[in-house]
């Protein structure tokens, strides 16, 4: 929507889930800076510059007609010099390794670019597809020095907190992103609920954002991983089970505060700075019988981060609450590819065709070195991690 606003007109490729959820994020991510705009603008000084969104709704509306959705692992023509083929990145759902073959002064080139590289054994989507080799790759490289715990043991033990919690009567509260990891708990939660471990007790989804996302997830169940295809012989909605409701009014959101657990409420965002969440919190915080589930990293300085510290009280709303809830984390959902996926990926890219230049961006400097390091061996020159304004001719 910046480019449309800018000025920009042309095609805009990309996968058709992609296209379905970059729809979605884009409309409420307006919404959120029109929301923030008109805050700033009362609180501004006076003669200080007019606060304007990025962009706004209309933009949205007019640059997702410009999207051109391509099909993953086809080979696809835009000009005589120039095509590109899609793979599954495994990241988010319709994420896109890129592939491009470009004729330059003769010669043909390919240049591959990762975007953001998933992970391995996560579930719902695929793994990252490996691909041939090329002569230029441009690699994230965000935790290049970082080995995530497995995420085989994370059902058991969220089966675990909710059976504790509900035993004694209390509610279980996971601060979740809309995109992703929402989606990977109810899948959990469904598995849970059709093999009959998860206790009978309500699950409450409030968040509108998480509707819409689940919604194109279940239109996308082919672009699923092989496990999600295998549930799907026995199960035809893998993010829906009978315990399960989505909260879509303000007013519904503020009856489940008054309601007495045990039951599972599912809200944004997940590092409990904006959303419904936050109201959640202010009224299950103080009570020893409910348990807060925090699911991985939360940055510094969020409410997230001063809960997973033990923080007591923390401030909401102007308001100091205590903390009596117990918390709980849950690590080894990140959808980043950590040091041992990226060293299989580039191993089986090496192996494949070879790696002539690697260029590592998205990453901080120890993360970018550390998987220069890594990855040296698979590369005929050195990595290079290219410093801001710092340009190159491949």
């Amino acid at each position: 929507p910046g480019l449309y606003k800018a000025g920009f007109r042309g095609p805009i490729f990309c996968t058709r889930a992609t296209a379905d959820v970059a729809d979605i994020m884009l409309r409420d991510s307006a919404h959120i800076q029109a929301e923030d705009a008109k805050y700033l603008a009362k609180h501004r000084d006076k003669g200080a510059p007019p606060i304007m969104p990025l962009y706004e709704e209309e933009h949205v509306r007019k640059v997702v007609k410009q999207f051109e959705p391509l099909d993953y692992h086809e080979w696809h023509d835009l000009s005589p010099a120039f095509r590109l083929r899609f793979s599954d990145a495994g990241h988010i759902l319709g994420s896109a390794i890129t592939e491009m073959q470009i004729e330059d002064k003769g010669e043909m080139r390919r240049v591959v670019f990762t975007g953001d590289l998933g992970r391995r054994n996560l579930p719902v989507l695929r793994d990252p597809e490996t691909v041939n080799g090329c002569d230029v790759l441009i690699s994230e490289s965000t935790y290049g020095n970082r080995l995530h715990p497995p995420a085989e043991n994370l059902k058991q033990e969220l089966l675990r907190i909710i059976t504790k919690t509900a035993n004694n009567g209390g509610k279980i509260v996971i601060p979740a992103f809309s995109l992703g990891r929402t989606q990977n708990i109810i899948y959990f939660l469904n598995e849970l609920a059709e093999t009959g471990q998860l206790p009978n007790i309500p699950v409450y989804i409030d968040s509108p954002l998480s509707h819409r996302l689940t919604a194109v997830f279940r239109a996308n169940q082919d672009i699923m991983d092989a496990h999600a295809q295998r549930m799907l012989h026995i199960d035809d909605d893998l993010f829906g089970f009978p315990m399960l409701s989505w909260i879509r009014s303000v007013q519904e959101s503020a009856e489940l505060n008054r309601l007495p657990g045990p039951f599972v409420v599912i809200s944004a965002s997940g590092m409990c700075e904006n959303g419904r969440i936050r109201h959640h919190l202010k009224h299950s915080l103080s009570d020893d019988k409910n348990t807060i589930v925090l699911i991985g990293f939360q940055a510094q300085h969020t409410l997230g981060r001063k809960l997973l510290e033990g923080q007591s009280p923390v401030k909401i709303f102007d308001r100091l609450i205590p903390v009596n809830a117990t918390i709980e984390v849950l690590n080894g959902l990140s959808a980043h590819a950590d040091a041992e996926d990226f060293k299989w990926w580039f191993e089986a890219m090496a192996s494949e065709g070879g790696i002539g230049q690697a260029f590592l961006v998205h990453g901080e400097p120890p993360a970018a070195e550390a998987l220069a390091t890594l990855i040296r061996d698979c590369c005929d020159e050195d990595p290079i991690i290219p410093q801001f304004r710092e340009s190159f001719e491949v």
